[in-house]
């Protein structure tokens, strides 16, 4: 297969696909959205190719799953592209008939071809303990890896089931261990504790730890936003007090921003605060708050200029609260809570907070002016958006690894079920979704790396990873059987997290609006 005029013609089409997006009204979701998948596609087909060449071409492996991910990507785009469960765009919604043709002639090749002996090799390497290439060209990240992925097969996955059963929180104890490893000064500046590595590291860290349980995962990126909140927008009292304790771990922060009927919405948000001698008295309600009880610090939006309207009268306010206990878990005056119960995503427990005159310091307010919330919290989007597609890539790759398993050594009519070609392409399939799903992610980390704006990178990254764990997730609960379907079962549980990963720190839809208004006005 020859990669490069493949994806030279893919790119061809998405150039079709901007110019015809560009003519369309925006109302109309459904084409711009549909712009924003294709141009996600090609991008993870360029993902692809970036990681074949990078390893010299790749393993026999590698280019089989390169195949797979071409020739599925290619026949989505000239057939029907999957923007959700029952939302396929075909060419015709965005006037691409003739576009879609011509991509359709010159990929005939490998789309019209049957590809069941690749997906036979694939399941076959698999089933024999191969995987694909991982590594990264650099001994320190490939370290990080090695360490995370050891300390995670030992302390996360024997024990995530039974905690994810219980609704248990995350262990005082597997937080400790995770500080000890540097999990939440990561990115932190050296000079304020912190390990000062790259948004890449991080991802390595999330995915890893993800992959033995959502939540431990998303314990470091609670610390990720609040550390980038106050190194890029703090001041440097703010810096020195909070960043050092944030990345020991003796702080556990949590992100409280999103209202009860505001959702996306950020500017109708209602929580206020105003100045009350010399103090801040905060009055609203908060929801979908994760981690609220035993976090030490709430990195809070709300309103302090309620003249102005919209973002313009938003601010950052850091609040330091007491860690809440079982019997008692909102002891700060003036704040009280509920959990929220929910399918998957334990570990932290999600609540809605009401304020009812609760006070913080006067010197809370993040980088001392007033006003500033909205910009503060949307340059940190960016690499919450790759840190959750960092924690979708490990999800999609524990499901695929459960999946493995039972069809190992499930057995029926006399032989393991992984020799079933409808089983084996279920799983060659998910290795080819989450080797594209994990090169769009890295490539979207070493784009913030680059100091660059990467908003786009990094809602593609979120849209396909959150669609390749729900995706892998499903596949594996089907190879399972019914016994997929009881919670004693792993894969029960990879299912509900899997499911969040579409809706949090941004839903499909509005990355889809992001990844479309950005190219449309010429961003990249």
């Amino acid at each position: 297969m020859n990669v490069n005029f493949q994806l030279d013609a893919a790119r061809t089409y998405r150039d079709a696909a901007r110019a015809a997006a560009g003519r369309i009204d925006p109302a109309n979701q459904r084409a711009h959205h549909g712009f924003a998948w294709i141009a996600t596609s090609v991008a993870a087909l360029e993902a692809v190719v970036g990681w074949l060449e990078s390893n010299g071409g790749g393993t026999a492996l590698d280019r089989q799953v390169a195949v797979l991910a071409f020739a599925e990507t290619l026949g989505q785009l000239v057939g029907g592209l999957p923007m959700g469960q029952n939302e396929l765009l075909r060419p015709a919604d965005l006037g691409l008939g003739q576009s879609a043709r011509d991509l359709a002639q010159a990929c005939a090749e490998l789309v019209e071809a049957d590809h069941a002996e690749v997906r036979d090799a694939v399941a076959a390497a698999l089933a024999e303990g191969q995987w694909p290439s991982e590594g990264l060209n650099d001994a320190e990240l490939d370290t990080i890896r090695d360490q995370f992925r050891r300390f995670t097969d030992a302390e996360i996955l024997p024990h995530a089931h039974k905690w994810h059963l219980a609704n248990d929180l995350i262990p005082d104890s597997t937080v400790q261990a995770m500080a000890d490893l540097g999990t939440f000064g990561a990115t932190i500046p050296e000079e304020f504790g912190g390990l000062g590595l790259s948004k890449l590291v991080m991802c390595l860290i999330t995915e890893e730890l993800s992959r033995g349980w959502i939540g431990a995962g998303s314990l470091g990126t609670r610390s990720e936003i609040a550390g980038e909140l106050i190194a890029m927008g703090g001041t440097p009292e703010q810096q020195a007090h909070w960043l050092p304790r944030i990345a020991s771990g003796e702080i556990l922060p949590t992100a409280v921003f999103t209202e009860p009927d505001t959702g996306s919405d950020l500017g109708s948000l209602q929580t206020r605060a105003r100045l009350v001698d010399g103090e801040w008295v905060i009055d609203g309600a908060k929801t979908w708050i994760t981690h609220a009880s035993r976090s030490d610090l709430m990195t809070l939006l709300c309103r302090t200029l309620p003249d102005a309207k919209g973002y313009a009268g938003l601010s950052m306010l850091l609040v330091p609260k007491p860690r809440g206990a079982d019997g008692d878990p909102f002891p700060a005056e003036g704040m009280s809570g509920s959990e929220i119960e929910v399918l998957g995503y334990r570990g932290m427990r999600e609540y809605a907070l009401q304020f009812d005159g609760m006070r913080a310091p006067g010197d809370a307010l993040l980088g001392g002016e007033q006003g500033q919330g909205f910009k503060q919290l949307m340059r940190t989007f960016e690499a919450a958006r790759i840190q959750t597609a960092a924690r979708a890539v490990g999800v999609a790759r524990r499901a695929l690894e459960l999946g493995l398993g039972y069809a190992l050594s499930r057995k029926q009519f006399g032989r393991a079920i992984v020799q079933f070609p409808r089983v084996a392409d279920k799983l060659a399939m998910s290795l080819a979704d989450f080797v594209a799903s994990r090169e769009l992610t890295y490539a979207a980390a070493r784009a913030k790396d680059t100091g660059k704006r990467c908003d786009i990178e990094a809602g593609m990254a979120k849209l396909l990873a959150a669609r390749a764990a729900w995706s892998n997730a499903d596949a594996a609960l089907q190879i399972h059987g019914g016994n997929g379907y009881a919670m004693e079962y792993e894969i029960s549980r990879v299912l509900c997290d899997a499911r969040i990963l579409n809706i949090f720190e941004g839903a499909a839809e509005i990355q889809a609006q992001v990844i479309a208004r950005g190219l449309l006005e010429g961003r990249n």
